[in-house]
Parts: C-alpha cells; sequence; structure tokens
C-alpha cells in the first residue's frame, strides 16, 4: 500500500509537472527533460509511469474530462431547470479552467489539432451529448423556443464556449473568462427563450456567474 500511495503522488507529480511545463512554453515544445525537472523526479521515475510525452497528454486529457464531467454529473442531478443547468456547467468549467491546471492543460491538449497523430472527438461528443440532452429537457419544459432545435443548440454553445475561453486566453490568459462566457449566454438566451422570459432568465444568468464558484467536486 505504501509503494502504491508512492507510485500515485510520483504520477500526480509528473502531471501536475507536465501541465507546468505546457502552460509556459506549449506542448509542442515540451520535452520529457523539462517535465522530469518540473515535477521534481528522476527520469527513471518518469519513464516509469510514461513511455513518452504524448502519453502524458492522454492522462491529462483523461484526468480532466474525468474531474470535469464528474463535476458536470453533481450539477445536473442537483436539479433545476434545464437552461440554467447548462448555464451552470459553462460557470463550472470557466472556474476550473482559472483554478485547475490538469482541467486547463487537458482542454488546451483537447483544442490543440496538432498535438496528437488522431485528434480526440470522444470529449467533444460527450459534452454535445450532455448539451443536446439538456436542451431537449428544455424544449419539452417550454423554457426554450422551437425554432432553434437541440442538436443545432449543443452544436453551437460547445464550439462557442471553446471559442471564448481561447480567446480570453489570448488576451488576459483567461482572467475575464467567467465574464466572457457570461456574455456568450446573454447573447443565446436572446436568440432561445420567449422574449417575455428574457429578462427573467437573463437575472437567473446573472446569478449563476457572479455567485461565488467551486473548482471542487
Amino acid at each position: 500500500m505504501v509503494q502504491q500511495e508512492r507510485a500515485r503522488v510520483t504520477r500526480d507529480k509528473i502531471m501536475f509537472g507536465a501541465a507546468d511545463v505546457i502552460r509556459r512554453v506549449g506542448y509542442a515544445a515540451a520535452t520529457l527533460g523539462e517535465i522530469g525537472e518540473a515535477a521534481g523526479v528522476t527520469k527513471g521515475a518518469l519513464y516509469f509511469h510514461f513511455a513518452s510525452k504524448e502519453e502524458i497528454a492522454r492522462a491529462l486529457i483523461e484526468e480532466q474530462h474525468s474531474s470535469t464531467r464528474a463535476a458536470a454529473v453533481e450539477i445536473i442531478e442537483s436539479g433545476g431547470p434545464a437552461v440554467e443547468l447548462m448555464m451552470r456547467l459553462c460557470a463550472d468549467l470557466a472556474v476550473r479552467l482559472v483554478d485547475d491546471p490538469i482541467v486547463r492543460a487537458g482542454i488546451t491538449l483537447t483544442t490543440d489539432t496538432s498535438t496528437l497523430d488522431t485528434p480526440l472527438q470522444d470529449p467533444y461528443r460527450d459534452w454535445m451529448g450532455t448539451f443536446e440532452e439538456l436542451a431537449s429537457q428544455a424544449e419539452r419544459a417550454g423554457e426554450t423556443k422551437t425554432r432553434v432545435k437541440p442538436d443545432a443548440l449543443a452544436r453551437f454553445i460547445i464550439p462557442a464556449f471553446t471559442g471564448v475561453q481561447l480567446v480570453s486566453e489570448t488576451f488576459s490568459e483567461r482572467k475575464d473568462l467567467l465574464e466572457r462566457v457570461h456574455e456568450m449566454w446573454q447573447v443565446l438566451l436572446a436568440a432561445i427563450v420567449a422574449p417575455d422570459a428574457l429578462d427573467d432568465w437573463l437575472a437567473v444568468a446573472e446569478s449563476v456567474f457572479t455567485a461565488p464558484q467551486s473548482s471542487t467536486v
């Protein structure tokens, strides 16, 4: 058990070290030597856990997706109107992109199509599936207008969020990300909810995106 715990700690160090190096120099320029140095582990320890830089990248993406999905399940199971749940999911991920180095690295690697030999599609499919289901619930509950179909809405929200966070990273290192995602939803709400309900939904958005956020599950 002690040996297993040590192995887990070492692996976590490598993951955080890799996340730090990728943040500073990008995946393409990162080397295993730099990752080992940032993690404070020997080359032997690094190769014991990961045979290549791509293995580390895939582990970061997997860990990021696992943690954000667990948070998403918790948010959805807490209940509430489907449109509000979609906003809360976006707010939660925005906070994690700022506060959690593993999530930040995983999202960075996922959005960079040059990272891996085969670009990953599953995380996008997973999130679009989740949002399509919530959008369907919102339509059935009369929260949204039927002119925008649930599948089209999901296919718009996920790429829109991706673009917003990339531009936020460029201009402010994501310091303004929550505010920018709030703006994204203000535009979305104007398009998808009934005009006589817009003010109420904008008030909900204000609450979601200005309330204290937690990046812990």
